[in-house]
């Protein structure tokens, strides 16, 4: 039986949609103008790409999303959940509190229910002291009726949650079920307080998550599309159940140039390569390793706000179609980092406007054919010709800081800005532009498969190495089965294995990654 699967990518500046058929093959893809209310521009692509398909709706059977609404919510400071946040670690953690570090306006948003209570957990599992359920309680009360959601966090809890699992049921017990409760052992790694924030920003944005999901199936709803499983992309290139992304929405978080990766990936057949991907504001450019994005081993900063959860290792350059271009009167020139965004199409010189882009450069030099190139006859073909030569730079310098060693590596072109980058590169051993580059990400949105990662620190005096990193995949594999994978095609594609020698007790942080294909039939 035939079936279909669309994929949309809310990108800066265009929104991608494909519909592919159960090879993953193209049917149809488009590109429309990410507007000021992301939902409406994934409402068009999604009305546009299904118009030419031409297909059964009811053949629809997945649809997935790749979407900027969280990273949005974050950086603007906008629609976010009125939260409680909960750390369990008193009296070892009472010298840092919540919210250091975090920008004054996001804390005043955040930060008016605070609490630290006493309990959480040595890095081996013992309790540093019982959790003050008294406490909890009182809590619980006080919040009632002025919160949306809440965060917990308790010290060491990835490696015993005992203590935020008790601190759930009590605010569940008093507060009912509708109340999101975000456990930091589910979201970040070791680390407290990159920890700690990392589950702040996931409770701040459920109501954000909820609103898109819900405008994504109403959608579809009301395209017709009325039997299809919804996926939501994540930060490491898979995909995750509604369920899932309603609990976890700030793994959502940089979900779009992952997806151009896997993508990439998908359309090269290329496993290990570095991608390159230019979009109308930036160029994003990162590292495929085994056909999934290389992570970041770093701890990162979003909205100001420094975290630990996993996130893909990503250069991005304020290079794109439509970063606009200056040029004084001396001939120097200025590139960007600003860009014209979703208004290229008005704006820049070759479609009638009167701003200088990027795209107008590659026009006037004659390396891409598109909007009207008589527009651009005018420019200086030296000065757009340094012009280009520095844009051709910021992207081999952006490939130079990826790399692992000075080798040429293969590199991968893919979205609509790629007209902007020439065909041979310094560092690179070939430079490839597949089909359909300008949709990879739609593509990487609609052919990701479901994972499930654990990150714990583990004593192998318990059970010795081996038996502990076996355990570990175990735990990896049944968090992607809880995501919504076919059990039959899981399996491990990363393990890390990093002895902690500053820990007592032969203490091993293991990080382990397992990955397989989305469920056929799951019950509803």
């Amino acid at each position: 039986m035939t079936t279909y699967r669309i994929g949309i990518d809310v990108g800066g500046t265009n929104t991608d949609a494909v519909i592919l058929n159960e090879n993953y093959k193209v049917i149809a893809e488009t590109k429309s103008p990410t507007m000021e209310d992301v939902s409406e521009g994934i409402y068009m692509a999604m009305r546009d790409v299904i118009n030419k398909a031409n297909i059964p709706l009811d053949k629809i059977k997945f649809a997935m999303l790749g979407t900027t609404h969280v990273t949005n919510a974050i950086v603007e400071r906008k629609k976010l959940n009125r939260i409680a946040v909960i750390r369990i670690g008193a009296p070892a953690t009472l010298a840092v509190k919540p919210f250091v570090g975090t920008p004054l306006d996001l804390k005043g948003i955040l930060g008016n229910f605070v609490y630290l209570v006493r309990g959480g957990h040595e890095f081996d599992g013992r309790e540093i002291t019982k959790i003050d359920e008294n406490h909890l309680y009182r809590i619980a009360n006080e919040i009632k009726g002025h919160i949306d959601s809440i965060a917990i966090t308790s010290v060491f809890s990835p490696v015993s949650n005992a203590h935020e699992l008790r601190a759930r049921e009590i605010m569940n017990e008093v507060l009912g079920e509708d109340i999101p409760v975000s456990l930091s052992s589910e979201i970040g790694s070791v680390g407290l307080l990159e920890r700690e924030n990392a589950t702040i920003l996931n409770a701040s944005v459920v109501k954000i998550a909820r609103t898109t999901i819900n405008g994504f199936v109403n959608a579809l709803e009301k395209e017709g599309i009325k039997n299809a499983r919804v996926y939501l992309g994540q930060n490491d290139g898979t995909l995750m159940s509604v369920e899932y992304a309603l609990k976890y929405p700030i793994l959502t978080i940089a979900c779009g140039p992952t997806n151009s990766l896997r993508g990439a990936s998908y359309l090269t057949g290329e496993a290990n390569s570095i991608v390159v991907d230019v979009g109308g504001t930036t160029t994003d450019v990162g590292v495929l390793v085994s056909s999934f994005p290389r992570e970041s081993s770093l701890a990162v900063e979003i909205g100001g706000v420094r975290t630990n959860f996993r996130m893909p290792d990503l250069v991005s350059v304020g290079l794109g179609g439509g970063t606009i271009i200056r040029i004084n009167e001396e001939n120097s020139f200025k590139i960007g980092p600003d860009s014209v965004g979703y208004e290229l199409p008005q704006k820049s010189l070759v479609f009638g406007g009167d701003t200088l882009t990027a795209t107008d450069v590659v026009v006037a030099l004659g390396k891409a054919n598109l909007g009207d190139p008589s527009k651009v006859q005018f420019l200086d073909k030296e000065v757009m010709s340094r012009i280009y030569a520095k844009m051709v730079e910021m992207v081999e310098m952006a490939i130079d800081q990826m790399k692992t060693s000075a080798e040429p590596v293969p590199v991968i072109l893919v979205g609509g800005g790629s007209i902007l980058v020439p065909d041979k590169l310094e560092g690179a051993s070939k430079v490839v532009k597949p089909n359909n580059f300008g949709v990879a990400n739609a593509i990487g949105s609609a052919i990701a498969q479901v994972s499930g990662q654990i990150d714990k620190i583990f004593s192998l005096d318990r059970l010795g190495r081996q038996k502990t990193i076996e355990y570990a995949k175990k735990l990896a594999l049944q968090e992607a089965i809880d995501a919504g994978a076919e059990e039959d095609t899981c399996s491990i594609v990363d393990l890390e294995d990093i002895p902690l020698s500053y820990l007592p007790g032969n203490a091993t942080r293991i990080t382990v990654k397992a990955a397989g294909n989305l469920r056929i039939n799951m019950t509803e």
